[in-house]
């Protein structure tokens, strides 16, 4: 071997060395959503128009951020990873809205608690939209303040998942054929008597993170409870495989999301100083040999470049 292709290679061995090093760094291409391994990772207040109670939080994967819904229905909201406004669409006429999520091709669908109706609408930053101009369908009778409080979508099949907060507390699997007026079929998953919470605040189907395609994790779902102040994981049968407490941090959070590569973002309303709670799971440690490894290597490799 020359000199030239023994630089060469010995670069390429620190240089892999030094990237596996800045690997844990990373979260991307998550492959498990175990809570128990999950850190919170900041805490940052949400922009002003959200004070009418950060009621919902949902992640669009085309545009990378979050976009946010308070229970009075003024205003879904986009935000970065750190809370800061990037754009605004007023709503008019809705009532109580505690859920909102994500579609796909710049499309939600939020839903109204007390009223249980669920609407479809395009987001358009700087735009407005008035409820009764929206396709929409109708998820139950009217009930007191103890509705629909979360919807998540779930890109397999269409379908939703919906929780209801309480009296009874339920967690349903929704089909919706959105219209003037619209449709759906509501299906109970589980007894949510097997989750020990207060109430039920908001659900996240798991099958949104591109790690989890094909796996049977996939079928899984985060369930938060404001009253509980807990975030699970389960199964569809109601098993519960793992939790994260945020009986320390808020008393008044409701919404939960995650996004591509496995953060999980709590919002609340705490008053009128709404924040966004970022989880993240833990990296992985390199083996001992790995971190002995890469400086050897690159130590060599500048010793040859010197000869």
């Amino acid at each position: 071997m020359n000199h030239a292709t023994s630089r060469r290679s010995l670069r390429a061995l620190a240089t892999g060395a030094c990237i596996a090093l800045a690997a844990p760094l990373s979260h991307a291409a998550v492959s498990s959503v175990d809570l128990s391994s999950y850190t919170l990772a900041g805490t940052f207040f949400l922009p002003a128009v959200t004070a009418s109670e950060a009621s919902a939080v949902t992640y669009d994967w085309d545009r990378n951020s979050l976009f946010v819904l308070g229970d009075e229905g003024e205003a879904l909201v986009e935000v970065d990873f750190t809370g800061n406004q990037l754009s605004v669409m007023t709503l008019s006429g809705f009532n109580d809205t505690e859920g909102v999520t994500y579609i796909g091709n710049g499309e939600f669908v939020i839903t109204e608690e007390r009223m249980r109706d669920a609407f479809k609408l395009s987001y358009v930053a700087g735009g407005s939209v008035a409820r009764g101009t929206l396709a929409s369908a109708d998820l139950g009778s009217d009930v007191g303040n103890v509705g629909i409080e979360g919807i998540s979508y779930d890109p397999r099949d269409g379908s939703f998942v919906t929780v209801k907060e309480n009296v009874p507390q339920e967690v349903n699997v929704n089909t919706i054929t959105f219209g003037t007026p619209g449709s759906a079929t509501t299906t109970s998953l589980f007894d949510p008597a097997l989750l020990n919470f207060v109430d039920v605040s908001d659900v996240q189907v798991l099958a949104t993170v591109p790690g989890l395609a094909g796996t049977a994790e996939a079928d899984n779902l985060l369930i938060y409870s404001q009253e509980s102040r807990r975030l699970v994981e389960t199964d569809r049968n109601g098993n519960v495989l793992s939790e994260f407490d945020f009986f320390l941090l808020a008393d008044q959070a409701e919404g939960v999301t995650i996004d591509f590569d496995g953060n999980i973002y709590v919002v609340d309303e705490n008053g009128s100083l709404p924040r966004l709670f970022v989880l993240a799971p833990t990296p992985v440690p390199l083996p001992a040999a790995a971190w002995l490894l890469a400086p050897a290597l690159a130590g060599l490799w500048t010793r040859r470049r010197r000869g």
